[in-house]
């Protein structure tokens, strides 16, 4: 049996509804809160019954709005210096992965001497934090329950903080917040997930007993129901089974790090803005193929969990049917890259260290060169 640390938020909440009585839980820890969330969320009205529950608790709420995909390092500033001005003792992370990512890292910083620049990287964050309380709007990024936050630096690099610090205190799932999610959001999202429990179950480094179960009960969930909640948008059922997949893999991959599909994904959401859940579509393919030489067994042992045969060539057939049956785009032409921009894509997925030693086969620069342009 092998040695190892599971780690995840203290408290949980799945719950269909649960937004609506935000207010009530969170009172007792916070009073004057930074609300963090994007503009789309807010239009689609998502946010409306959560922050009437913060205000009927008689809670002085400061919103934060201005969350942007891929979330760069001058929003976050601005979005630390927008909470600090309130004199903001918790935050509420409301959204997709970026507002949850952002959420994180106010925390963190709200109250601190560090820059963000400081804490990049791997367990720098230093000190306390106010309390952090967290509600998913997509059923994908898991960023609820990990303690990991993703930033486009200035210089357009998607760079990882990773503390213990960032793991929420309370997590509260509520699968009616994804009801509206449009098909493409719905489908990158999904893929996305199904992503995360793959490379937790084949994470070559800290993969463990725990993080191998929740990957695969995550992955059956997500893989057979993405294409009922893609096409019943309002099936409830479905959409709380993505729910819980996506947040039962992000349990698993912040224990069993994700590792090359992700680490390709970056330069297009950091060069391209192309959506994190599409990036990873997209190199989900060849990254399986180029793997499935020293990760067969387990690719196999996936088969009969998305409803094949124990055989690492029809679990991968199947993967890269549901992304096409989904919808999502196959193809990198399809989101704007060309064949000159491969060079400086595989150059900075191949010095992703971080991800790339999780990988169960190595990549090398050479190998991302050619990888990307299998799908260009």
């Amino acid at each position: 049996m092998v040695n190892f640390t599971f780690k995840t938020p203290p408290k949980i909440i799945f719950e269909s509804g649960s937004a609506g009585r935000l207010g009530q839980l969170v009172r007792a820890t916070m009073k004057r809160p930074v609300f963090v969330t994007d503009e789309g969320v807010m239009k689609a009205g998502l946010t409306n019954d959560a922050l009437d529950s913060l205000r009927d608790e008689g809670l002085d709420v400061l919103v934060f709005g201005d969350v942007v995909a891929d979330p760069p390092a001058s929003v976050i500033r601005e979005a630390v210096k927008a909470a600090k001005a309130h004199g903001a003792d918790g935050v509420i992370g409301f959204g997709g992965g970026s507002s949850l990512d952002t959420a994180k890292l106010i925390a963190v910083l709200i109250d601190s001497d560090q820059s963000l620049e400081d804490v990049y990287g791997v367990d720098n964050v230093k000190g306390a934090r106010p309390p952090l309380v967290l509600l998913p709007t997509t059923a994908g990024t898991g960023s609820e329950v990990t303690a990991i936050s993703i930033v486009t630096s200035d210089d357009l690099q998607k760079i990882g903080v990773v503390s213990d610090q960032l793991f929420a205190d309370l997590a509260i799932v509520d699968p009616k917040l994804t009801l509206t999610a449009p098909r493409g959001v719905t489908s990158a999202t999904g893929i996305d997930a199904m992503v995360h429990a793959i490379e937790a179950y084949t994470s070559r480094l800290l993969r463990n007993p725990v993080s191998c179960a929740l990957a695969k009960e995550a992955l059956g969930l997500l893989a057979n129901n993405l294409l009922t909640a893609c096409e019943e948008p309002d099936n409830l059922k479905a959409r709380e089974a993505m729910s819980i997949g996506a947040t039962l893999a992000g349990q698993a991959f912040a224990n069993a790090p994700v590792a090359a599909v992700h680490a390709m994904a970056y330069p297009l959401g950091a060069l391209f803005h192309v959506p994190h859940g599409v990036s990873n579509a997209l190199m989900l393919s060849p990254v399986l193929k180029f793997n499935a030489a020293v990760a067969a067994d387990q690719y196999a042992e996936l088969g009969p969990v998305v409803g094949v045969g124990a055989d690492a060539n029809a679990f991968i057939d199947h993967m890269i049917d549901l992304c096409q049956k989904s919808g999502t785009p196959l193809r990198l032409t399809d989101v704007g890259v060309n064949h000159n921009d491969l060079p400086r894509m595989a150059e900075d997925a191949a010095k992703n260290e971080r991800l790339m030693k999780n990988n169960p086969r190595e990549v090398t620069y050479d190998d991302a060169l050619r990888l990307y342009e299998e799908v260009l």
